[in-house]
């Protein structure tokens, strides 16, 4: 009898040992935020984005399970949604006025706060690649066009014709929109990828990457090469990606003031993103933001009727969904 409750005794220490040492990981992603509606978009279309957003993750957590740095798994799962044809960003971006694409992204790291971005390239297949390089392997934190690209062939990353980025559907919002057949396609401009990640040695890191607006002139750039308006990274508070209307996301410094807010007003990651959310509204702006501390809590937030987005966590945790009441 003695035995028996010394050996009940032992297995519970064990399990709560092993419950409590469990190396904590989380990873965030969205899709880009917009006007959007079960309405318009039908289940296989849905099913489509879903299935993406899922490969994304399946990916993520199988780096973050074997120790892959945060690092590594935000531009892993990046790449993933680049190379996809359904999102803003990579493969899928948007044209320009001038019927090219012009790409952007950033990478920010939370354990030393290094960054990188990248800004109007028109041949880098993987910009947030591009990103990276930059953040490790030059003194500078932004890089723009031409310059750019050579410094991304000079690290041996894979350069495409512009043409590459063609997408029928894209090209047609570009020719709507030119001829005026609606004043704005804010639907068009949905597809701004973005990841956070915290991996099992607690370092938080963000990304974020996008084709920009489409019919957008004179070399526009948004917030999302932007260090502390699409993108920000801190161990101290929280690992930020955001996409929406870029120009209100810039003049708030949006994903800074959310890592200020939780470390001046010590609010919650979730409190900040959403008192952030507020202050883009008061000014007319419209768009989402992801989000994650260093203890894996999460916040997906916006103001328009859908994101595309999703999180899983080492507690098992998961969810994918599209719009507002999912």
């Amino acid at each position: 009898m003695i035995l028996n409750k010394v050996f009940t005794l032992i297995v519970l220490i064990l399990f709560f040992f092993s419950a409590f040492s469990q190396q904590k990981y989380a990873l965030v992603i969205h899709g880009g935020a917009g006007v959007m509606s079960k309405a318009e978009m039908n289940k296989e279309r849905q099913a489509e984005y879903k299935a993406k957003l899922e490969e994304a993750l399946v990916k993520g957590e199988t780096l973050l399970k074997g120790g892959a740095s945060s690092t590594d798994v935000v531009v892993e799962v990046i790449k993933i949604m680049e190379d996809s044809p359904l999102f803003n960003a990579g493969k899928g971006a948007v044209f320009t006025r001038a019927g090219k694409n012009e790409l952007d992204a950033s990478i920010m790291e939370g354990k030393n706060m290094n960054a990188g971005a990248v800004a109007g390239v028109k041949d880098i297949k993987n910009p947030i690649e591009a990103a990276r390089e930059v953040m490790e392997n030059s003194e500078h934190v932004l890089l723009s066009g031409k310059g750019a690209s050579e410094f991304s062939r000079r690290q041996g990353l894979e350069t495409v014709n512009n043409k590459y980025f063609y997408t029928r559907s894209r090209y047609e919002s570009l020719k709507r929109l030119q001829k005026q057949e609606r004043k704005r396609a804010p639907s068009d401009n949905t597809g701004t990828v973005g990841c956070v990640a915290l991996d099992v040695n607690g370092n938080l890191c963000a990304g974020t990457s996008t084709g920009g607006m489409t019919n957008k002139k004179f070399g526009r750039i948004g917030d999302s090469p932007i260090i502390g308006a699409g993108t920000y990274a801190s161990n101290n508070t929280c690992a930020v990606s955001c996409t929406g209307h870029g120009e209100y996301y810039m003049r708030l410094g949006f994903a800074k003031d959310i890592s200020a807010l939780m470390e001046y007003k010590n609010l919650g990651v979730e409190e900040a993103c959403l008192e952030e959310i507020r202050k883009l509204g008061e000014l007319g702006g419209t768009g989402g933001v992801i989000a994650l501390d260093a203890n894996g809590n999460i916040a997906m937030e916006f103001n328009t009727s859908g994101m595309f987005r999703g999180f899983i966590k080492s507690t098992g945790e998961k969810e994918i969904a599209i719009f507002a009441h999912d």
